[in-house]
């Protein structure tokens, strides 16, 4: 929430509500990791929690829109939520699949050389048990389980960044280097929102969602009914949960509330 905002009584139950009268018109987007799926040390074994994918199929099927918001590329996400009816936002929006139907932003084409390098200067670097994963249109270097190697990390992506032109965004245990654009979770939401007249909600839970945190504040301050809901967890940054309505216990947590919005 935004300093001097007035936070409803009770949140939730005024969303519900709001959803109830106008579910066809209303909005739900989700990140992955840490939100659907619990951290683990290896990026590429995440899986969604059991029901999860359900949760949200059900969901898509029902509302104006659901989706999943997230820094993993789009065919990572595909091959957990295959379903088409549920809107899949990659690389925080520079790929896109609504309806079956997948797009691209138009600079992530031209950006994918300068990654290509930015991963051959890390592998080249000195960083030691740090993970170097790339998605194509981004890279991200993974301390989580080199927790002391994290000033190293900081100063080679910045090292990276200035070499690429690239853009270095700190995330949980990890720094992300993404093309200059201003793609970002805000835009996919204000996106999303744009498209439905009804309520929004955006459930997440790393510095990377606060962008969407923020839309929704926004839109707030028209008369819009919204919900942004902080997933808390071990490694959950502690600005997340001051910029939420709602705070959810874990993966589980945002299970309970998927399934109270679609009672």
């Amino acid at each position: 929430m935004m300093p001097g905002e007035e936070r409803p009584d009770d949140p939730v139950g005024v969303f519900v509500a709001a959803v109830r009268a106008n579910r066809p018109a209303s909005v739900l987007a989700l990140d992955f990791d840490g939100t659907l799926a619990e951290m683990v040390e290896d990026p590429a074994v995440a899986v969604p929690l059991p029901g999860a994918v359900a949760a949200v199929e059900r969901a898509a099927s029902r509302w104006g829109e659901v989706a999943v918001v997230s820094g993993r590329p789009l065919r990572f996400l595909e091959g957990h939520l295959p379903a088409p009816e549920v809107t899949l936002v990659g690389l925080y929006g520079l790929e896109i699949r609504r309806a079956g139907s997948v797009s691209e932003h138009p600079d992530a084409a031209a950006w994918r050389a300068a990654v290509g390098r930015a991963v051959e200067l890390a592998r080249e670097s000195s960083l030691e048990r740090v993970g170097i994963e790339s998605k194509g249109a981004s890279l991200t270097l993974h301390y989580r389980t080199a927790r002391d190697q994290a000033p190293a990390v900081e100063e080679v992506a910045r090292q990276i960044a200035a070499a690429t032109g690239l853009l270095v965004r700190p995330a949980k245990l990890s720094i992300e280097l993404h093309p200059p654009t201003s793609v970002d979770k805000g835009t996919a939401m204000a996106d999303l929102a744009s498209r439905h007249p009804g309520p929004v909600g955006f459930v997440g839970d790393d510095l990377g969602d606060l962008p969407a945190f923020g839309v929704l504040s926004g839109l707030r301050s028209t008369g819009r009914i919204t919900l942004a809901a902080a997933v808390i967890g071990a490694e959950t940054p502690a600005g997340v949960t001051a910029a939420a309505d709602l705070v959810l216990d874990g993966p589980a947590g945002v299970l309970d509330l998927l399934d109270r919005l679609d009672q």
